[in-house]
Protein backbone atom coordinates (compact mmCIF):
# COMPACT_ATOMS: atom_id res chain seq x y z
CA UNK A 1 0.00 0.00 0.00
CA UNK A 2 1.30 3.76 -1.07
CA UNK A 3 1.88 6.08 1.37
CA UNK A 4 2.52 9.54 1.21
CA UNK A 5 5.35 9.49 4.13
CA UNK A 6 7.21 7.16 1.99
CA UNK A 7 8.08 9.87 -0.23
CA UNK A 8 10.86 10.99 0.36
CA UNK A 9 13.90 13.71 -1.49
CA UNK A 10 14.68 10.74 -3.66
CA UNK A 11 11.28 10.73 -5.32
CA UNK A 12 10.42 12.63 -8.89
CA UNK A 13 7.45 14.42 -9.29
CA UNK A 14 5.51 15.00 -13.32
CA UNK A 15 3.04 17.97 -13.14
CA UNK A 16 0.68 18.26 -16.22
CA UNK A 17 0.55 21.59 -16.77
CA UNK A 18 -3.31 23.11 -17.48
CA UNK A 19 -5.37 22.47 -15.26
CA UNK A 20 -2.90 21.95 -12.41
CA UNK A 21 -0.55 24.72 -12.65
CA UNK A 22 -2.52 26.70 -14.38
CA UNK A 23 -6.27 27.53 -15.49
CA UNK A 24 -7.18 25.42 -18.27
CA UNK A 25 -9.28 27.56 -21.08
CA UNK A 26 -12.42 25.13 -22.06
CA UNK A 27 -11.41 23.42 -25.16
CA UNK A 28 -8.91 25.93 -26.51
CA UNK A 29 -5.07 26.75 -25.37
CA UNK A 30 -3.22 29.03 -23.64
CA UNK A 31 -1.46 30.71 -26.48
CA UNK A 32 0.06 33.73 -24.63
CA UNK A 33 1.78 35.10 -21.22
CA UNK A 34 -1.30 37.21 -20.43
CA UNK A 35 -3.59 33.80 -20.88
CA UNK A 36 -1.75 32.01 -18.22
CA UNK A 37 -3.18 32.53 -14.79
CA UNK A 38 -1.71 30.56 -11.78
CA UNK A 39 -4.35 28.50 -9.11
CA UNK A 40 -4.46 29.27 -6.40
CA UNK A 41 -1.63 28.20 -4.12
CA UNK A 42 -0.26 26.39 -6.59
CA UNK A 43 3.21 28.90 -5.75
CA UNK A 44 3.28 27.46 -2.30
CA UNK A 45 2.60 24.43 -3.51
CA UNK A 46 5.74 24.46 -5.74
CA UNK A 47 7.77 25.29 -2.30
CA UNK A 48 6.67 22.37 -0.87
CA UNK A 49 7.55 20.41 -3.14
CA UNK A 50 10.91 21.86 -3.88
CA UNK A 51 11.77 20.71 -0.47
CA UNK A 52 10.18 17.10 -0.62
CA UNK A 53 11.12 16.06 -4.11
CA UNK A 54 14.69 15.03 -5.69
CA UNK A 55 13.05 16.25 -9.54
CA UNK A 56 10.12 18.00 -10.22
CA UNK A 57 9.44 18.02 -14.11
CA UNK A 58 6.20 19.24 -15.69
CA UNK A 59 4.76 17.18 -18.53
CA UNK A 60 2.77 18.86 -21.35
CA UNK A 61 0.96 18.31 -24.30
CA UNK A 62 0.59 21.49 -26.49
CA UNK A 63 -1.37 20.94 -29.26
CA UNK A 64 -1.49 24.37 -30.42
CA UNK A 65 2.04 24.38 -31.24
CA UNK A 66 1.11 21.91 -33.86
CA UNK A 67 -1.63 23.29 -34.81
CA UNK A 68 0.11 26.98 -35.58
CA UNK A 69 -2.25 28.49 -32.66
CA UNK A 70 0.47 29.00 -30.10
CA UNK A 71 3.70 30.16 -31.74
CA UNK A 72 7.01 28.60 -29.84
CA UNK A 73 8.34 31.72 -28.99
CA UNK A 74 5.18 32.50 -26.99
CA UNK A 75 5.32 29.08 -25.18
CA UNK A 76 8.47 29.83 -24.63
CA UNK A 77 7.65 32.93 -22.61
CA UNK A 78 5.34 31.22 -20.70
CA UNK A 79 7.39 28.70 -19.44
CA UNK A 80 10.13 30.70 -18.87
CA UNK A 81 7.83 33.15 -16.30
CA UNK A 82 5.80 30.32 -14.63
CA UNK A 83 9.57 29.20 -13.80
CA UNK A 84 10.53 32.59 -12.54
CA UNK A 85 7.43 33.08 -10.34
CA UNK A 86 7.58 29.83 -8.92
CA UNK A 87 11.21 30.46 -8.46
CA UNK A 88 10.27 33.47 -6.72
CA UNK A 89 8.12 31.86 -4.31
CA UNK A 90 10.59 29.05 -3.24
CA UNK A 91 10.17 26.73 -5.65
CA UNK A 92 11.54 25.08 -8.46
CA UNK A 93 11.26 23.25 -11.98
CA UNK A 94 13.95 20.96 -12.94
CA UNK A 95 12.47 20.58 -16.56
CA UNK A 96 9.70 21.34 -18.79
CA UNK A 97 8.88 18.86 -21.65
CA UNK A 98 6.33 19.22 -23.96
CA UNK A 99 4.58 17.69 -27.17
CA UNK A 100 3.27 19.38 -30.26
CA UNK A 101 2.47 16.76 -32.24
CA UNK A 102 -0.80 16.39 -33.88
CA UNK A 103 -0.25 12.67 -34.13
CA UNK A 104 -2.16 10.70 -30.90
CA UNK A 105 -0.03 7.94 -31.82
CA UNK A 106 3.59 10.27 -31.02
CA UNK A 107 5.15 8.33 -28.33
CA UNK A 108 5.70 12.17 -26.60
CA UNK A 109 2.28 13.02 -26.41
CA UNK A 110 0.53 11.96 -23.08
CA UNK A 111 -0.50 9.06 -22.92
CA UNK A 112 2.30 7.83 -24.34
CA UNK A 113 5.73 7.70 -22.25
CA UNK A 114 7.66 9.56 -24.19
CA UNK A 115 8.05 12.67 -21.74
CA UNK A 116 8.87 10.81 -19.15
CA UNK A 117 11.43 8.74 -20.52
CA UNK A 118 13.26 11.54 -21.90
CA UNK A 119 13.56 13.19 -18.16
CA UNK A 120 14.24 10.00 -17.17
CA UNK A 121 17.24 9.69 -19.70
CA UNK A 122 18.69 13.01 -19.03
CA UNK A 123 18.30 12.68 -15.11
CA UNK A 124 20.11 9.62 -14.13
CA UNK A 125 18.85 9.82 -10.61
CA UNK A 126 15.19 9.56 -11.48
CA UNK A 127 13.99 6.10 -10.44
CA UNK A 128 10.39 5.70 -11.75
CA UNK A 129 9.31 3.17 -9.29
CA UNK A 130 9.75 6.24 -6.95
CA UNK A 131 7.47 8.93 -8.68
CA UNK A 132 4.30 10.57 -8.82
CA UNK A 133 2.31 12.11 -11.48
CA UNK A 134 -0.30 14.70 -11.13
CA UNK A 135 -2.62 15.39 -13.72
CA UNK A 136 -6.34 16.36 -14.19
CA UNK A 137 -7.34 14.36 -17.20
CA UNK A 138 -7.57 10.22 -17.51
CA UNK A 139 -4.82 10.52 -20.36
CA UNK A 140 -2.41 11.75 -17.51
CA UNK A 141 -3.37 9.03 -15.37
CA UNK A 142 -2.88 6.56 -18.19
CA UNK A 143 0.68 8.24 -18.71
CA UNK A 144 1.24 7.48 -15.22
CA UNK A 145 0.24 4.02 -15.73
CA UNK A 146 2.15 3.46 -18.45
CA UNK A 147 5.31 4.26 -16.41
CA UNK A 148 5.11 2.47 -13.50
CA UNK A 149 4.33 5.85 -11.48
CA UNK A 150 1.84 6.32 -8.46
CA UNK A 151 -1.04 8.26 -9.91
CA UNK A 152 -2.69 11.70 -8.11
CA UNK A 153 -6.14 13.18 -9.63
CA UNK A 154 -7.12 16.68 -9.90
CA UNK A 155 -10.70 17.32 -10.67
CA UNK A 156 -10.42 20.89 -11.71
CA UNK A 157 -11.68 20.43 -15.25
CA UNK A 158 -13.05 17.31 -15.55
CA UNK A 159 -16.17 16.59 -13.16
CA UNK A 160 -17.26 13.91 -15.41
CA UNK A 161 -14.20 11.92 -14.97
CA UNK A 162 -15.49 8.65 -12.15
CA UNK A 163 -13.11 9.47 -9.30
CA UNK A 164 -13.21 5.56 -8.52
CA UNK A 165 -11.61 4.64 -11.88
CA UNK A 166 -8.42 2.20 -11.58
CA UNK A 167 -6.00 4.33 -13.04
CA UNK A 168 -6.10 7.05 -10.42
CA UNK A 169 -4.08 5.84 -7.57
CA UNK A 170 -5.33 9.27 -5.20
CA UNK A 171 -7.63 13.03 -5.84
CA UNK A 172 -7.01 15.46 -4.36
CA UNK A 173 -9.35 18.79 -5.35
CA UNK A 174 -5.86 21.21 -6.08
CA UNK A 175 -2.31 21.10 -6.08
CA UNK A 176 -2.46 22.81 -3.09
CA UNK A 177 -4.30 20.22 -1.25
CA UNK A 178 -1.72 17.63 -2.29
CA UNK A 179 0.83 19.41 -1.00
CA UNK A 180 -0.50 19.83 2.29
CA UNK A 181 -1.02 16.51 2.74
CA UNK A 182 2.41 15.81 1.47
CA UNK A 183 3.76 18.41 3.82
CA UNK A 184 1.28 16.84 6.62
CA UNK A 185 2.78 13.30 6.24
CA UNK A 186 6.56 13.97 6.24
Amino acid sequence: MFLLKNINASWTLFLDRDGVINHEKHEDYINNWEEFSFYDGVRDAMKIFASRFNRIVIVTNQKGIGKGVTKLADLETIHTNMQQEIENAGGRIDAIYYCGDLDNNSINRKPNPGMGLQAAKRFADIDLSKAVMVGNTISDMEFGRTLGIYTVFLPTTRPEVKLDDDRIDAVYETLFDFAKALNEQC
